[in-house]
């Protein structure tokens, strides 16, 4: 049976830490589900990973939907969040249309939309709707064309607006946050200041839980690794054994280390 959002909230209030990972096909998400991954993330990050972009940029809604149509054919158990892919979101009936073609067709179980308080009437309307929403703050890989790829909210400046964009997507009706690349300091500071699962990725080891590519943990990145990541394949005797173990670390909190964590 699948976990549905009170199953996750559930495990938030216990402080038990929820593990997150990327899925894309139907056999990566059986095996991340067995592994006891209780959320599946179908990120445009395909588009990199799968497809050979060099950024997420070029994926459409249609792709998002086939891709999420296979995952959760595959998913046994895990919650699926399903990515906004770029520009889908940049107007309310974009959005409104998009989130239809995600969940009716796709399957998704909740959608990620990137950004802070351009995305708030956005989360607003489909909070509305009934639809949960995961915030995506930190580094943007939507955005990477302007900003780049690096650690944010290293000023006292943009640490702060990070802080409202989350308490604003709080507000707004985001049910989940995904932190990505900020100080570890500031990530826990959101984590402790929200009211919602806060899913690191290069943020740290005090938020709620942590989400990593599948190609990462298990070493097959296609040119060079984050500095973030953990290849757990090379402790391991199986693909489902590095997944187990991934599940085990963060469970255990044993990862991310302090060798995991971007210097400032």
């Amino acid at each position: 049976m699948r976990r549905r959002l009170s199953d996750l909230k559930s495990l938030y209030r216990k402080g038990e830490k929820l593990v997150c990972l990327t899925a894309y096909d139907a056999a990566q998400a059986h095996w991340a589900s067995a592994a006891g991954v209780e959320i599946i993330l179908v990120g445009d990050s395909l588009g990199m990973v799968v497809q050979g972009h060099h950024t997420t940029l070029p994926v459409t809604i249609e792709q998002m939907v086939y891709h999420t149509q296979m995952v959760q054919r595959g998913n046994q158990q895990a919650y699926c969040v399903v990515d906004f892919p770029f520009m889908s979101d940049a107007r309310p009936e974009w959005a409104l249309e998009a989130a239809a073609k995600l969940m009716k067709e796709g399957g998704a179980n909740m959608l990620k939309l990137e950004g802070g308080q351009r995305v708030v009437p956005i989360v607003q309307q489909l909070s509305a709707l009934g639809v949960p929403v995961c915030g995506h703050l930190g580094l943007l890989p939507q955005s990477v064309e302007k900003h780049g790829y690096a650690l944010q909210g290293k000023e006292a400046s943009s640490a702060l607006r990070l802080l409202d964009d989350a308490v604003a997507l709080q507000n707004a009706g985001a049910e989940m946050l995904v932190l990505e690349c900020v100080p570890a300091s500031l990530a826990n500071e959101i984590t402790m200041q929200l009211s919602i699962p806060v899913i690191g990725i290069g943020s740290g080891a005090q938020t709620s839980g942590q989400v990593l590519v599948w190609h990462d943990v298990l070493g097959i990145t296609l040119g060079r690794a984050p500095k973030f990541v953990k290849n757990f394949l090379t402790e391991a005797d199986s693909i489902q054994d590095a997944l187990a173990q991934y599940v085990a670390a963060v469970k255990s909190q044993t990862f991310p280390t302090d060798q995991h964590i971007l210097a400032p």
